[in-house]
């Protein structure tokens, strides 16, 4: 079991965790994966079992004046496969993205997570993430 940088080949295996198993692979989702596989700030991370994507998550690496200039890294679609769950691999994929991110100089890590997601909430805070801030979204 490694995690590493997504490539092309994964995106079937990406879009399946995303949508639950609907693996429709599009334009749509070839052209943002080329997107954020072009931009040095993003990256998806795959936990790969073998050959297959079992987890993934992105990682978008943001610069900013607040924390005095320091670069944080916000984490988003993070999903491990339904019938792998509950065998630390959500853990496993965390840690190696908290690690990298510290790495990069990052100081702080931030995620969002849906509010029906108390399972998630548990995990998250078991990593020793803080619910610290309320958050918004507006559709566009």
């Amino acid at each position: 079991m490694i995690v590493r940088p997504a490539v092309r080949a994964d995106l079937a295996d990406i879009v399946a965790l995303l949508t639950d198993g609907v693996a429709t692979v599009d334009e749509a989702y070839v052209r943002a994966f080329e997107t954020v596989d072009a931009d040095p700030r993003n990256e998806i991370l795959v936990l790969d079992d073998g050959g297959a994507a079992v987890g993934c998550l992105q990682v978008t690496y943001i610069p900013g004046l607040g924390r005095h200039g320091q670069e944080r890294a916000h984490v988003e679609a993070v999903r491990i496969r339904a019938d792998r769950r509950g065998a630390g691999l959500g853990r496993l994929l965390l840690r190696h993205t908290i690690d990298r991110a510290r790495s990069r100089g990052c100081t702080l890590m931030q995620l969002t997570s849906d509010r029906r997601r108390d399972g998630a909430h548990r995990f998250y805070d078991s990593l020793g993430f803080v619910r610290s801030h309320e958050g918004f979204k507006l559709e566009l």
